[in-house]
C-alpha cells in the first residue's frame, strides 16, 4: 500500500530530477511509487530500457535531501542500477524548495 504523503513527496523529488535532467536517456524507478524517464542518452520507449535505477523510496528521498550519499547507496546494495548511464549522482543531493 502507498502512502500519500510518501507518494507525493516521490512524485514532486521526480519532478525537480526532470527538470535538472531532461531526456529519456534514463529510467528512474521508485515502486511501487513512480516512474520517470530523464537524462541524456538514446531515446527508449517500449520494453526495459538500457539505463535502469531502481530503489526503495525511502533511499530516493534520502538521496534528494542529501541524507545519503550516491556511493553509500550504491555500496551498500540500496539502489539497483544498470547501463553505462545509470549514475544519478551528478544530480544529487536536490536543492530541496521549501
Amino acid at each position: 500500500m502507498r502512502d500519500a504523503a510518501v507518494l507525493e513527496e516521490v512524485k514532486a523529488t521526480l519532478a525537480q530530477l526532470t527538470a535538472l535532467a531532461p531526456g529519456r536517456g534514463i529510467e528512474v524507478r521508485i515502486p511501487p511509487y513512480a516512474a520517470i524517464q530523464c537524462g541524456d542518452g538514446p531515446t527508449h520507449t517500449r520494453g526495459t530500457p538500457p539505463n535502469v535505477v531502481e530503489m526503495n523510496a525511502q533511499t530516493w528521498l534520502a538521496l534528494a535531501k542529501g541524507e545519503m550519499t550516491w556511493d553509500f547507496a550504491m555500496s551498500s546494495g540500496a539502489i539497483n542500477a544498470s547501463g553505462v548511464r545509470a549514475d544519478l549522482s551528478e544530480y544529487l543531493p536536490l536543492r530541496m524548495t521549501p
